[in-house]
């Protein structure tokens, strides 16, 4: 079904479309045109903004009015019906061919590209190819005020002017007085086939009736104006044989029912039909008047500013059985509430139902963050439970809030239908969006709300929840997305040495503000809501006394083990007689993210570690580093010590703060943080980023940009951009770190493990060629071996490295160790010829290349 539309919305993905007769329908974003959803498709292929591609919101404005076709009617999980649309030309514009095109017509169009001396259109018409002149555009340029230049995807109401070659080739404008002026007419050859919704034609009124009006037009068509389209000053003052001018609203694809009106405003094609004024929506009228009314529709009724307003049926009374048609006479008056407004019939919709005229929520407009609000179960959903708090209102709660504790079966919790009090964290009306939490703490919670960052003033102490606990600290989340940090050492009065273990996601705090920046959006806080020292904390104090010595970033020390834990080593500074107390993490024992978990098994308390660097130092709190290319980075100045020395273009050394699936936050010497979005995170495709990147793993970053408002840096990690120039030279040095930690690991493990098997693990160096009994061969092609040299060892080979033999369990062969895994302990080796017959150097070059095949 064709349909002349009123756009009333327009978000990212979709426009919310007017219809007549108080419906409303919607438009992908992938149904605007086919240039446009080819350039949609290019951005994500590519996984990078097109500088030519514009959003909706770039394109289309609430008022605009469009052609558009029903493409589907769906219903809805409450029984609602959604009316898909698409204004794509191409199936709105179907019934046009080539030789149907004449002089005077007026269609919709879309720009598809835009050339030096004007613009290629997209009309839809099969076979014809469709320009528009610069000078037939500027006059809709500046009146639009949208830029100097059409966009890809615009929609455009085109009067052809020059039709050639039998329409092959047709010449559009879009002045606005030419198409205010455009008129069908008989001449054009109009049929029921190809006619458009918009179209303005000369009427004559053949039939009036209580519900509206029969007209003719163009000759051979018939066509009705209902009730609600007659020109409401003229209403009563038509008869028969009266000519009118009138503009089509739809065509029925089987009936071909055509509807029009006769309403002022859309007799000048390119116009818009008046609109509400926004503090009209929700508002309560005392008294309304009855007007008219039809019993199979509604109400028409006159309100206190004397415009007109339509109520359906069913939001005249609370049901069916209260419903009294007496009451409903012409001149009765009723108390009634704006609930909506209908663009194409430019008319309010409203309602006498008594619930809703005392509701206290009627649009996402009316609710605020914090609000305590009521709603019913509607759906449980993996992300969370969906909750309906009015008809035309609904909200999520993620499954984070469906209570204080984690739930991980709600619909043991909760059942479709369930009344819940719920607190909103956030609220968008214009996206239609509505955050909602079931926690307890949080929805009866009597202090103040914090819901943007102005309102962070020092010393107020509010509830939140835990969003990330880390070993820096924790992540609180407020209301409307703001969040703060608290530093490990504001957790509590007592040392915690792992956040996570104590705090939870999800969990309800109550926080006092310590700091805030609003124009960065950085915000400090601490679970320490007293400022006066406890009597422990002063114990505290007078344990740390010994820790007053203050060390230099990048300074280098040696350090003895004192204690393992979980996330690293506890160590003291030696030169400083043990008095220091520092920890070493485990992701900074070493670059390579392996040898980390190695060395933090080998290691053990007593042992000596040389030449440490010291990351950060707050006081009671150092953090030591081993990562030799983060050392030598700092020692030839390779570094940045402020946000001001970050330049675009530098290649800095630092470490992976934190993996998120929008990209990886990259931490340098000096506490410098940037961002690498995901698609500057590698030379290949990125589907997840933890697929490619571990917290504390080493990284060269390349500065792209920086932001010195919000002091922010973005960041590329790609290795095509990364290289200093001598890329064989940096490969080497990293592959001859790599072993020299290893030579490390195996004097550790001679120390360490088992007689018999330390020595089977020193003495298997990649490159060493062994003799192994085949044990076992599996069904995807890999085998087991065992011998002399590998006891109480698991050593395997893939099917790669098997090579071209067919082996057999009792079989005896040679072959290369490409890796040893001390931590499993596994043994991986090959097979392959090639490999075999190499010298022991150019295996060493080469295993690395061939042992990830």
């Amino acid at each position: 079904m064709l349909l002349l539309g009123c756009i009333k919305e327009v978000s990212d993905y979709e426009l919310v479309i007017s219809l007549p007769n108080g419906l409303t329908g919607f438009v992908p974003v992938t149904q605007i045109s086919d240039a446009y959803s080819k350039m949609l498709s290019k951005q994500v292929a590519e996984g990078e903004l097109l500088e030519d591609l514009n959003s909706l919101l770039d394109m289309y404005s609430p008022g605009m009015l469009v052609r558009c076709i029903v493409t589907s009617v769906e219903k809805s999980a409450d029984g609602r019906r959604s009316i898909k649309l698409s204004i794509d030309p191409k199936k709105v514009n179907k019934g046009l061919n080539a030789s149907a095109l004449a002089s005077g017509m007026l269609l919709s169009g879309f720009v598809s590209s835009v050339e030096d001396h004007g613009y290629l259109i997209d009309i839809g018409v099969s076979g014809s190819h469709a320009f528009l002149p610069r000078q037939k555009a500027q006059n809709y340029i500046k009146a639009v005020k949208r830029g100097s230049d059409l966009k890809i995807g615009q929609n455009l109401n085109c009067v052809i002017v020059e039709v050639k070659n039998e329409g092959r080739v047709v010449h559009l404008s879009i002045d606005r007085s030419e198409v205010a002026a455009s008129l069908a007419t008989e001449r054009q050859n109009w049929t029921l086939s190809n006619l458009l919704p918009g179209l303005v034609v000369k009427a004559h009124v053949q039939k009036v009736a209580p519900l509206g009006i029969k007209v003719s037009f163009l000759s051979s068509f018939t066509g009705i104006v209902d009730f609600m389209h007659m020109d409401p000053e003229k209403s009563m003052n038509y008869s028969p044989d009266q000519v009118v001018k009138a503009c089509i609203l739809s065509i029925h694809p089987t009936s071909k029912v055509v509807q029009l009106t006769l309403r002022q405003a859309f007799l000048l094609p390119g116009g818009s039909p008046n609109q509400l004024s926004n503090d009209r929506m929700g508002a309560v009228v005392e008294e309304s008047t009855v007007k008219a009314f039809y019993k199979r529709f509604g109400a028409v009724f006159e309100l206190d500013d004397g415009t007109l307003a339509f109520a359906r049926l069913k939001h005249l009374s609370k049901n069916r059985k209260s419903f009294k048609p007496g009451a409903f006479k012409t001149g009765c008056k009723h108390k009634c509430r704006i609930i909506d407004y209908s663009l194409m019939d430019e008319m309010c919709i409203v309602s006498l139902k008594y619930q809703i005229i005392e509701a206290r929520f009627l649009q996402y407009q009316d609710i605020h963050t914090g609000d305590v609000v009521q709603g019913k179960v509607f759906a449980l959903k993996p992300i969370g439970m969906q909750v309906k708090v009015t008809d035309g209102i609904k909200g999520l709660v993620p499954s984070m809030h469906l209570a204080d504790v984690i739930v991980k079966q709600p619909e043991k919790k909760y059942n479709i239908g369930d009344e819940v009090r719920c607190r909103v964290l956030e609220c968008n009306p214009a996206g239609k969006k509505l955050i909602l939490t079931l926690k307890k703490s949080l929805v009866q919670s009597k202090l103040p709300v914090l819901s943007n960052y102005e309102d962070a003033k020092p010393g107020l102490v509010t509830h939140g929840f835990v969003v990330c606990a880390r070993e820096f600290g924790c992540i609180v989340k407020f209301y409307n997305d703001v969040k703060g940090l608290v530093p490990k050492n504001e957790l509590s009065s007592e040392p915690i040495s792992c956040p996570d273990k104590v705090f939870h996601e999800g969990q309800v705090v109550k926080v006092m503000v310590l700091k805030c920046e609003p124009q960065q959006e950085r915000l400090l806080l601490s679970f320490r809501l007293s400022s006066k020292p406890a009597p422990e904390d002063k114990k505290e104090c007078t344990s740390k006394k010994k820790q007053e010595v203050k060390y230099q970033i990048g300074q280098i020390v040696d350090v003895k083990v004192l204690k393992k834990k979980d996330n690293g080593l506890e160590v003291s500074v030696l030169e400083d007689e043990g008095n220091v107390i520092a920890s070493i993490p485990t992701v900074h024992l070493s670059d390579f993210v392996a040898n980390c978990k190695l060395l933090w098994h080998c290691l053990q308390e007593g042992d000596v570690l040389p030449r440490v660097m010291c990351l950060s130092d707050k006081g009671e709190h150092i953090i030591l580093s081993r990562k030799s290319a983060v050392i030598s980075a700092v020692q030839d100045e390779q570094v940045v010590r402020s946000f001001s020395e970050i330049q675009p273009g530098m290649l800095l050394t630092g470490y992976v703060r934190n993996v998120m699936p929008f990209g990886v936050f990259v931490e340098f010497p000096f506490g410098v943080t940037g961002l690498v979005p995901k698609v500057s995170m590698s030379d290949k495709f990125v589907t997840d980023t933890k697929d490619h990147f571990v917290v504390g793993q080493t990284v060269i970053a390349k500065v792209m940009s920086i932001d010195e408002e919000k002091q922010r840096v973005l960041l590329n990690l790609k290795v095509s951009e990364c290289s200093s120039g001598d890329f064989a030279a940096e490969s080497f040095a990293l592959l001859n770190q790599y072993f020299k930690e290893m030579k490390e690991i195996r004097n550790l493990l001679r120390r360490r493990a088992e007689p018999s098997m330390a020595q089977g693990l020193c003495e298997l160096m990649p490159g060493k060629e062994l003799q192994l009994v085949v044990q076992d061969v599996k069904e995807d092609g890999s085998a087991l071996f065992s011998g002399r040299c590998v006891t109480g060892l698991t050593v395997t080979a893939t099917r790669y490295h098997l090579g071209d033999k067919n082996i057999v369990p009792g079989e005896k062969t040679k072959a290369l160790v490409l890796h040893v895994d001390a931590l499993t302990p596994k043994v991986y080796v090959s097979l392959r010829e090639e490999l075999l017959k190499q010298r022991p150097k150019q295996v060493c070059v080469q295993f690395l290349d061939l042992c990830v095949s």
